[in-house]
């Protein structure tokens, strides 16, 4: 016997929700990373040092910066989106935002080691503070921009073939 419900599920998020799903998403990820790169600008272009360069939000709550919680909470999100935001994709729009999902897998891990740090007082390779496996080679912020650069162009790539795709679209984020 099938019921009708209002609530949403992954294939109201994939169906007919879709495009406002990805556009909450998207905005949620590009206000991220219009972080990192106002923290970036601030040390390079304007020659703060790092300890007072918190982006746009850091500056009045500059907790958020420090905050493994935080930055852990954003990996999570991302993971969570990507994921639950999946089965939308077909095609070639579909192998782009796997692309995504697998880098952003990585990056979330790398949060993960992060926040185990901060909890357990234990750092990697006997470091001052909590570090991940590619901070032993890349600085933080670099690494961060880096990430959320490699996460953030194939997921663009995947919603362009996403919205541009008529075959096989489950949704109504198609160009019409």
């Amino acid at each position: 016997m099938a019921t009708t419900t209002t609530a949403l599920s992954v294939e109201t998020l994939n169906g007919r929700h879709h495009r406002t799903a990805l556009t909450v998403f998207m905005i949620i990820v590009v206000a991220h990373w219009a972080e990192h790169l106002v923290q970036a600008v601030q040390v390079y272009a304007w020659g703060w040092p790092l300890a007072e360069a918190r982006g746009v939000l850091g500056l009045p709550f500059p907790w958020l910066v420090t905050s493994e919680w935080m930055h852990y909470g954003y990996a999570l999100l991302m993971l969570v989106g990507l994921i639950l935001l999946r089965k939308g994709f077909t095609g070639s729009a579909r192998t782009w935002w796997n692309i995504s999902l697998g880098i952003q897998i990585w990056h979330h891990l790398e949060h993960l080691l992060l926040l185990l740090q901060k909890l357990s007082g234990l750092h990697l390779m006997g470091r001052p503070v909590p570090t991940s496996i590619l901070q032993l080679v890349w600085p933080r912020m670099e690494l961060h921009l880096f990430y959320n650069a490699v996460v953030f162009a194939p997921m663009v790539v995947a919603m362009v073939l996403h919205r541009r795709a008529r075959a096989g679209a489950t949704c109504t984020c198609a160009a019409h």
